[in-house]
């Protein structure tokens, strides 16, 4: 997995806006902070969807290529890109029979198969969804 740094602005009375200095015409808002790097992440998807993936930048550089929204208040963000890339490969997890038992149920209410459950878990894990 690989990160990309962002710019996060806020302005008084609005929603927060990233943008990507390695990405251009990639960016995302949220209403609140909470959302942020979720949403973020899902705009580097859908970027690279279209487009040719490229290797992010070093933060000094994109701290170069971004002196001015950070002297005008932006703040960098390291953005997490899990790559969409469809292939599914078989592990093997040990885990214990109580948290599979809850996984199974869980899974099942949603309508999930437990892989689909866990990856999805994984990805809120990572992304620091609560």
């Amino acid at each position: 997995m690989k990160y990309f740094y962002a710019i996060l602005h806020k302005d008084e009375d609005s929603a927060y806006g990233v943008t990507f200095p390695d990405l251009p015409g990639c960016f995302s808002a949220a209403d609140n902070e909470d959302d942020v790097l979720r949403n973020a992440s899902e705009a580097l998807e859908l970027w690279f969807d279209d487009q040719p993936y490229v290797e992010p930048s070093r933060l000094d550089q994109v701290r170069t290529m971004a002196a001015e929204e950070i002297g005008a208040g932006g703040t960098l963000i390291a953005v997490p890109h899990i790559r969409n890339d469809h292939r599914v490969a078989r592990v093997n997890l040990s885990i214990e029979r109580g948290i599979l038992d809850a996984i199974d149920k869980a899974a099942a209410e949603r309508r999930l198969t437990r892989s689909a459950f866990v990856a999805q878990a994984a990805r809120n894990e990572i992304l620091g969804a609560h």
